[in-house]
Order: C-alpha cells, then structure tokens, then sequence
C-alpha cells in the first residue's frame, strides 16, 4: 500500500508542478488521463472546467472602522514632553494623509508607543490634571485602537488583497525560494501583530515594505487555491473511471497500473499545507471580531478543517484516488 501512496498521483500531480504559460497544467492532466485510459483499455475522459474560487470581500466588507481622533494643536503641544507633536503634523500634512496602509499601521504603532513610554514615565507627574487626564485618554483611544488598525492596515494593502486574485493560475513550477520569500512576508506581518502591544520591539519601516514587495509578486494564495480545485475536479474525474473499471472486471481479469515515483504529490501538499496555515494563523492571530465576510471567505476557501473547503475537499478525493488504484495490480 505505501508504493501505491508514493505513486498515486505520479503524473496527476505534475500538472500543478509544470509552467502554466501554454496551458501546461491542463495538459499535464491530459497526459495522466490519457495514461490511465490507455491502460485501463477505456475511452477518453471527459474533463469538466474546474471551478475558481471566489471574490475576496470588498473593501467595505473587510475593515473595521476607526473613529477618527481630534484634538487641538495647543492640546498636543502641551504634550510635547511626550514627543508626539511631530508625529502627529507627520500623520496630518498631505502626504501623511494618503500613505499606503502599510505607513499609518507603522505610524499608530510608533504613537501608541510613545504615549504608552509616556504615560508609565514621571512626565505625568509634571502635568496639570487636565493635560494628565487627556494623555491618559489618548492612550487608552489609541489602546483600544491599535488591533483594528492592525487588521485594516493588512486587509487595506493591495499587497495583500493581490495575493487572492482569481485572475491567478494553478501553482507551478514551485520555486522554494519564491515560496520562502512569500512565507518570510508573512511571517513578518505575523510579528508585527503578534508584537504591537510590546514596547520593546521596534518595527523598521524599509523591512516591511521590502516584505510586502515580495508578496505582491504573485498571488500565491489563489495560486495554491486553483491548484487543489484543479486536482480535485481531475481526480475526480479519474476517480469515476477507475470505480467504474473495478466494477467491470473480475479480479482475475483486471489490468494493471504502472508505477512511478515522484515527489509532485508531496511538494503539493505541502506547499499548500504551509501556505494556508501561515495565512490562516495570521487572520486568527488578529485581536478583532473579524468581518463576517472574511470569516465567510476564510471558512469556504482557506480553512484546513472544513471538508467543503479546497484543502478539505483535495484531501478527500486524493484518498479516495489512492484507495481505487490500490484495487489494480502493478505492472
């Protein structure tokens, strides 16, 4: 049974593995259909257009709103011993108000710190209780904040949104280090929320951009989405021949399957395994009520529990695969 485990998807698999350029996916597909009807003696089988996965929620649909924060400019000076002030004409001017979600994540991060630092000083102590009563409301705002600016600053980058495209193909050709790249991008952002409450842990702004670069160069996780509906609907359909085959033959009389080692199998599964858990991990890790339309999307398509999901529904039918090929002798 382990040989017939190391081969079941010998072929099947390499589509996801092959260049997508010229359709190469599909026609590694055809190549292991034609494979399996040739030496089942069957005719050819049809193949069904996999479906794509779904929209990413709209913009409206997967931020939390944010009330804006007011005071006057007499009112933060008299909090100058705070150092907030150039902060906050930064955050003000033109170009402060349109910076990408990326620079107003790193922006409230940096303020919160240091009304936090400031807070917990003696500068309190110098304050007249009006002056100490708004830094302690500050604070607590910002406190409060912080997690959801933590999440739209994610859910906003089109860094982010790119990288569930359905205009995306079946993974390819998996380059382990474009993978790591896209995994230490990841892993990043992770920090970034696990540490936003840590007053020592000191984000740099030309990392986070430099992480966001690279995962906005390709849309890895429609990739691996397209690449588990692609498998699922050929195996499904390979599956239906094989059952139909084992029906129709006595066990005297069957014919045999070839086999091949290959890594496709493994690499697949894996690549995605790891994929959908870092992005899962990271939407979990947040500290908000998530949108109902990203718990929605996470549930339908990127859950590694739900057996509708991609991932539940590809594991489901690739043992089912390797289960109908176990019934053949080996050639």
């Amino acid at each position: 049974m382990a040989r017939w485990r190391n081969y079941s998807l010998t072929i099947a698999l390499s589509a996801l593995l092959a260049g997508c350029g010229n359709n190469s996916a599909e026609q590694q597909w055809q190549a292991y259909h034609q494979q399996l009807t040739d030496e089942l003696a069957q005719n050819d089988i049809e193949r069904t257009e996999p479906i794509n996965i779904g929209d990413f929620p709209e913009r409206s649909e997967r931020l939390i709103a944010i009330p804006e924060t007011r005071d006057s400019l007499l009112n933060v000076y008299a909090l100058r011993e705070c150092q907030i002030a150039s902060l906050v004409a930064a955050r003000n001017n033109q170009l402060g108000r349109v910076a990408p979600p990326s620079q107003q994540w790193l922006y409230e991060r940096t303020l919160w710190q240091r009304l936090s630092a400031c807070l917990n000083s003696d500068v309190p102590d110098q304050l007249g209780d009006e002056d100490r009563a708004r830094l302690e409301q500050l604070t607590a705002i910002k406190t409060a904040q912080l997690p959801a600016v933590s999440w739209n600053a994610i859910f906003d980058s089109s860094e982010w949104v790119k990288s569930f495209s359905r205009a995306s193909q079946p993974l390819t050709n998996v380059d382990d280090a474009a993978i790591a790249g896209q995994l230490d991008a990841i892993h990043y952002l992770q920090q970034m929320t696990d540490h936003q409450f840590d007053l020592d842990w000191q984000q740099d702004s030309s990392t986070l951009e430099n992480h966001l670069k690279n995962l906005q160069e390709r849309p890895l996780t429609g990739e691996v989405l397209r690449a588990l509906l692609l498998a699922t609907q050929r195996l499904t359909e390979a599956n239906a021949v094989l059952a139909q085959q084992n029906l129709a033959q006595k066990d005297n009389t069957k014919r045999c399957l070839s086999q091949r080692k290959s890594s496709s199998l493994e690499r697949i599964t894996s690549t995605a395994k790891q994929w959908l858990t870092a992005v899962n991990r990271l939407i979990d890790a947040q500290q908000v009520d998530k949108p109902a339309a990203v718990q929605r999307y996470q549930t339908h398509w990127l859950s590694l529990t739900n057996a509708e999901a991609p991932w539940g529904q590809f594991q489901q039918v690739r043992q089912a695969h390797e289960a109908l090929r176990a019934h053949f002798p080996r050639c």
